[in-house]
């Protein structure tokens, strides 16, 4: 990875790549790709968040700051469907860049009460590249998910070369299980835990869990608060930097897989 972290390489921001109207109830995109996919009520929705900051799969992608979501989603009925997402990020995160845009298509079925579906997402970020080694942030994953009642598991593969700046790490894998537990009067019980292997640079897998809690509201709008935390196969995370000072000459640190809560509002047309 591209990161520098007290002088060491330090891995990538973990995209998530579903719209955020389905990553307020599962851990993701993202980044919102870590949901799957419900049953749409017409063929095309769109959906726009405030996100008191942007965090996938257990790392914070803004620097603490809040961020601006929104992604649009085409669903046939003989269960093909394809989407697009966006999010801002801090250019603290990723060097060059303040953008993920992800697209995403493939298919989703169901055989009685298990549902499954074969997605494939592309993870952009415009303008991003760790200039040290001339490596760019964008990749790809295949995904491959079950849903039973409440409960999912889904397992996303990395099939580029490179993912999120690592090099030579195509076969990296992130196993997401969990449950959106129906509370009634609209809310739901959003329960998220994650394993995330790097194909040979095992110094950085990580694991992190997300408990939160959304409530439906009138107009199409949602409102979820939100725990997450990550932890590092080894303590890689903990300074994280890309070494390059601000406008005080300072070189920030932060630790992204640290401990926070989320707010996110989200309005869906």
């Amino acid at each position: 990875m591209n990161h520098r972290i007290a002088g060491r390489l330090l891995p990538p921001g973990f995209a998530t790549g579903l719209s955020l109207s389905l990553g307020l109830l599962l851990a993701l995109p993202a980044g919102a790709a870590d949901a799957e996919a419900p049953a749409a009520a017409s063929a095309l929705t769109a959906n726009v968040t405030l996100a008191s900051q942007y965090v996938s799969r257990g790392f914070r992608q803004t620097w603490g700051k809040p961020a601006l979501q929104g992604g649009a989603d085409y669903a046939a009925p003989n269960g093909f469907s394809v989407g697009t997402w966006l999010s801002t990020m801090s250019n603290r995160f990723i060097e060059g860049g303040t953008l993920e845009w992800d697209l995403y298509g493939g298919y989703n079925g169901a055989a009685g009460e298990i549902g499954y579906s074969a997605l494939l997402y592309y993870y952009l970020y415009p303008g991003a590249e760790y200039r040290a080694t001339a490596t760019k942030y964008d990749y790809s994953e295949l995904s491959f998910g079950l849903t039973y009642k409440m409960v999912y598991a889904k397992y996303n593969y990395t099939v580029s070369h490179d993912f999120f700046g690592i090099v030579d790490a195509r076969g990296t894998g992130y196993l997401d299980v969990g449950a959106n537990v129906d509370l009634g009067q609209g809310y739901t019980l959003n329960l998220h835990a994650g394993d995330a292997r790097v194909a040979n640079n095992s110094i950085w897998n990580w694991r992190d869990v997300k408990v939160g809690v959304s409530k439906t509201l009138a107009g199409g709008w949602t409102l979820a608060g939100a725990y997450t935390r990550a932890w590092g196969a080894t303590n890689a995370y903990d300074n994280y930097t890309l070494g390059i000072p601000n406008s005080a000459g300072v070189v920030e640190t932060s630790d992204p897989a640290a401990g926070t809560l989320l707010v996110m509002l989200t309005k869906t047309f």
